[in-house]
C-alpha cells in the first residue's frame, strides 16, 4: 500500500491546477462555475482522506514498510535529495486525520462561501494548502518537508488577506507571515546543519544517526528545529501573530489555526523524538516555553471580547502544554494531545459564528477572586502584556535602523568605489523628465496637438503653431534641460567633494580647538 502515499499530495495539487487553469481561460463569476470549482476542490480533498484511511489501513495491518522513495530529486555532489516518504508510525496517523479534517472543512467552505467574492480563489489556495499539511506529515527529508511548510505559510498569507480591500486583513496577513520567516530562517539552518554533520537530508537516517551526534552538535540541531516549531505553532515569544490571523475567513481560520497548520510544530518535534532526547537544554527549554505560552495564553485569553480571539488564546495555551510534554519525554501523551485538539478546535472555530446565539442565556464562570482585583493584571492582559511593542522595539525597529546603516554604506561608499553615480548626480539626470511632466500636467493638450481648429485657415494656423511647439520643445526646453543636468552633475560632484573633506577626522579637531582657543580668551 506505499504507493497511495504519492497520490495524497499530488491530488490537491492536481486540484489547484485545474481550478487555476480554468479560471485563466473564464474568470466570469456564476453559479455554474463555482458549483464546478467546489466539485472538483471538494471530490480531490475527499479521494485524498480515502486514499490517507487506507494508507493508515495498511501500516496496521502490516502492509507498509517503513520508506517509500519514488526517485532521486536532486543530486549534487556529495548532497542527494531523494523524493521519498514515511508510510508508517505516527505521520501516517496524523496525514489521516488531517486528510479528514481538510475533507470535512472543504464541505464546510463550499456553503459557508457561497457566492462571496473570491469563492475560485479560496478554494485554489485550499487545495494548494492541502499538498502542503500532506507533504509536511508524509515526507521522508528535509527538504521536501520544507517546501510543504513554505506552501502552508504562503497559503495562511493569503486566505488571512482574504478581503485584501481591508487594511486589517492586509496588516495581519503580513504580519504573520513574516513572523514566520523568523522560523523558517531555523528550519534552513537546521536542514544546512544536518547535512553538514551527518550528511543526509533523510528524516530517517537522522534520527536513526543521531545517538553518534555529541551533545552539542545534537544541541545546535534541535535548537534550530524548536526555533520553526515555535515559529509555527505560535509560542513565546512569536504567540501574537496568531489572533491577527483569524482575521481570515472562518472555515480557513478553523483547519489553519484550529485543527491542522498551528500543530504542525509540536509534530516536527515528535518527529525528530530521537534528536531531542540527545539535547537535553532544548527539552527543558521545551518545557519552559511551553509552559510560559501556557500561562500567557490563560490570562490573555480571560480578557478577549470576541470568539475567534479568545479560542485563538486557548489553542496556544493547550499548544503549549504539548511542548511540555514533549519536553519532559512523554511523547505518547503529546501525540494523543495533539490528535484531540485538532477534533476539539476545529469544531469550536467552525461553529464559532454561532456561539452567540447558542450561548444566549448562559451565565459566563466567574473569575477566581485571587485575579480579580489585580488591576495591573487586568491592565496588562488587555494589552497582551505588550508583546507586538515589545517585539517591534528589540527586534524589528534595530532591523530597520541596521537596514538603513547599510543602506547609507551601500550608497555612500560602495557605490562611489564601484565607480557608480552618487543619488544628486541621479536627481540632477532626471530634471529633464520633471520638465517634461510638468508641462504635460499644466497643459491640457498633447505636445504634439498644440492647437485644434476647425476650416482651411484654422488647419492652416493648427499647422503653423504645431511647427511653432516642435521648435521650442525640441530646440529650447530639451536643450534647457541638458544644461541643468550638466550644471546639476558638476554641483553634485562639488558637493560630494565637500562632504568628504568635513567628513574627515581633521576637521573636526581643527573645529574643536578653535572653540577652546576661543573660550580660553574670553
Amino acid at each position: 500500500m506505499d504507493f497511495l502515499v504519492v497520490l495524497l499530495p499530488l491530488l490537491p495539487i492536481l486540484s489547484a491546477m485545474f481550478i487555476g487553469v480554468s479560471f485563466m481561460f473564464n474568470g466570469q463569476a456564476s453559479d455554474e462555475r463555482e458549483k464546478k470549482t467546489a466539485f472538483i476542490a471538494r471530490g480531490a480533498i475527499t479521494v485524498m482522506s480515502l486514499f490517507a484511511l487506507m494508507l493508515l489501513a495498511g501500516d496496521l495491518f502490516g502492509l507498509n514498510s517503513d520508506h517509500y522513495v519514488v526517485g532521486e530529486w536532486l543530486i549534487n555532489k556529495n548532497l542527494v535529495v531523494e523524493l521519498s516518504f514515511i508510510t508508517s508510525g505516527f505521520t501516517v496517523v496524523v496525514a489521516a486525520l488531517f486528510a479528514i479534517v481538510l475533507a470535512i472543512v472543504t464541505r464546510f467552505s463550499t456553503i459557508y462561501l457561497h457566492k462571496e467574492p473570491g469563492f475560485v480563489r479560496y478554494l485554489f489556495i485550499f487545495s494548494l494548502f492541502s499538498c502542503g499539511m500532506m507533504l509536511i506529515a508524509l515526507s521522508g527529508n528535509i527538504v521536501l518537508t520544507f517546501i510543504g511548510w513554505e506552501m502552508a505559510g504562503l497559503c495562511s498569507y493569503f486566505l488571512i488577506a482574504f478581503a485584501y480591500n481591508r487594511s486589517v486583513a492586509v496588516i495581519n496577513a503580513t504580519r504573520a507571515f513574516v513572523t514566520n520567516r523568523v522560523g523558517d530562517a531555523g528550519f534552513i539552518l537546521g536542514i544546512a546543519l544536518t547535512f553538514v554533520y551527518l550528511g543526509t537530508t533523510s528524516w530517517l537516517e537522522l534520527n536513526s544517526n543521531a545517538g553518534e551526534l555529541s551533545v552539542t552538535l545534537a544541541t545546535e540541531i534541535a535548537l534550530c528545529f524548536a526555533i520553526a516549531a515555535f515559529a509555527k505553532s505560535a509560542q513565546l515569544p512569536f504567540s501574537s501573530w496568531l489572533a491577527r490571523a483569524m482575521e481570515g475567513p472562518t472555515p480557513s481560520s478553523a483547519v489553519f489555526y484550529g485543527s491542522v497548520m498551528i500543530h504542525s510544530g509540536v509534530f516536527l518535534i515528535i518527529l525528530l523524538q530521537p534528536l531531542f532526547e540527545q539535547a537535553p537544554l532544548v527539552m527543558m527549554l521545551l518545557v519552559a516555553v511551553g509552559l510560559m505560552t501556557a500561562l500567557y495564553s490563560f490570562i490573555v485569553g480571560l480578557t478577549q471580547t470576541d470568539v475567534k480571539s479568545s479560542i485563538s488564546f486557548a489553542i496556544t495555551g493547550q499548544i503549549g502544554l504539548m511542548f511540555v510534554e514533549c519536553g519532559l519525554g512523554w511523547w505518547e501523551l503529546a501525540s494523543v494531545h495533539l490528535c484531540a485538539h485538532v477534533v476539539v478546535r476545529g469544531y469550536q472555530v467552525l461553529s464559532s459564528p454561532s456561539l452567540v446565539f447558542n450561548g444566549n442565556g448562559n451565565p459566563m464562570l466567574p473569575v477566581s477572586p485571587m485575579v480579580r482585583h489585580m488591576r495591573w493584571l487586568y491592565n496588562s492582559s488587555l494589552q497582551r502584556f505588550w508583546l507586538d511593542p515589545i517585539i517591534d522595539r528589540t527586534l524589528i525597529n534595530p532591523t530597520l535602523d541596521l537596514g538603513k546603516d547599510l543602506d547609507y554604506f551601500d550608497t555612500t561608499v560602495v557605490d562611489r568605489i564601484m565607480g557608480l553615480p552618487s543619488s544628486s548626480v541621479r536627481a540632477a539626470s532626471s530634471l529633464v523628465q520633471l520638465e517634461n511632466k510638468t508641462r504635460a500636467e499644466e497643459s491640457p493638450l498633447a505636445i504634439d496637438e498644440f492647437v485644434r481648429s476647425n476650416g482651411v485657415a484654422g488647419k492652416i494656423f493648427e499647422w503653423a503653431a504645431n511647427i511653432m511647439g516642435w521648435f521650442e520643445e525640441r530646440l529650447v526646453l530639451k536643450g534647457i534641460g541638458i544644461d541643468m543636468v550638466d550644471m546639476g552633475r558638476q554641483l553634485g560632484h562639488a558637493a560630494n567633494n565637500f562632504e568628504k573633506m568635513l567628513l574627515k577626522p581633521i576637521y573636526p579637531t581643527l573645529f574643536g580647538i578653535i572653540v577652546l582657543l576661543i573660550a580660553a580668551s574670553l
